[in-house]
């Protein structure tokens, strides 16, 4: 089956429309910080997609307005600033923006599928350096569902690629989070076949991108070339 590729930044910015920020009285310095936003991500997944000349959606609305990678229902699907909005303001933010950019990345991945191609879905994410007093230590993360087993082949020839090309790399699997936790690829796993869609979570480390300059431009490119080495293995 021939492959067809997307990439995703659920948490690429942290920008909140003038319509609703008002609930954002004494939260203005939380949206600079790693919970308003996925810093790098962004960049991140335009390299990615534009490397593979792929479709590319994304979002620059702070998930601290609603997250786009929780499913409804879920406690951090709205932050402290929008949790005690009223209900109908709420719906209306679901309805503004976390439903539109579901429905398209869903759509793209139905429209792949139908096309008879196997669809390889990368949402790119970071993390913050150090969590609660807990050092996290990795500087980039693959996540995944265990269970299904082209996304276990994948990440693991994708850490293999990394250790060939970047071996000062720390790479880890299903860190610093559990990949079969609640997000977008395991809303898009429970519809459709393990067989046709391959979703994984991307995860950067955040010290790498304030550090910039040659690690953070390098870091692009290797991430780049490990995957599309990783696709045709």
């Amino acid at each position: 089956m021939i492959d067809s590729f997307l990439f995703t930044c659920e948490h690429g910015g942290n920008r909140i429309p003038p319509s609703y920020r008002s609930l954002f009285h004494g939260y203005r310095a939380l949206l600079d910080t790693h919970r308003g936003y996925d810093l790098g991500a962004l960049v991140m997944a335009r390299a990615l997609a534009k490397a593979f000349r792929a479709r590319l959606v994304t979002s620059t609305i702070s998930r601290l307005l609603v997250d786009l990678n929780r499913s409804i229902g879920h406690p951090q699907l709205f932050s402290a600033a929008t949790r005690g909005a009223p209900a109908l303001l709420r719906a209306k933010i679901v309805d503004q923006h976390y439903l539109p950019y579901r429905a398209q990345v869903e759509r793209l991945v139905r429209q792949s599928l139908s096309r008879g191609r196997r669809m390889i879905h990368i949402s790119s994410h970071s993390f913050t350096p150090e969590l609660d007093g807990k050092v996290r230590r990795a500087d980039v993360g693959l996540l995944y569902d265990p269970a299904r087993r082209a996304e276990a082949l994948l990440c693991a020839r994708w850490k293999a690629s990394l250790a060939a090309t970047a071996p000062e790399l720390r790479v880890r699997r299903n860190y610093p989070y559990a990949g079969k936790g609640d997000g977008l690829t395991s809303y898009l796993r429970l519809n459709f076949a393990r067989g046709a869609y391959v979703g994984i979570e991307l995860e950067i480390n955040q010290s790498i991108v304030l550090a910039a300059g040659r690690r953070w431009t390098a870091l692009r490119g290797v991430l780049v070339d490990s995957l599309r080495a990783a696709c045709i293995a």
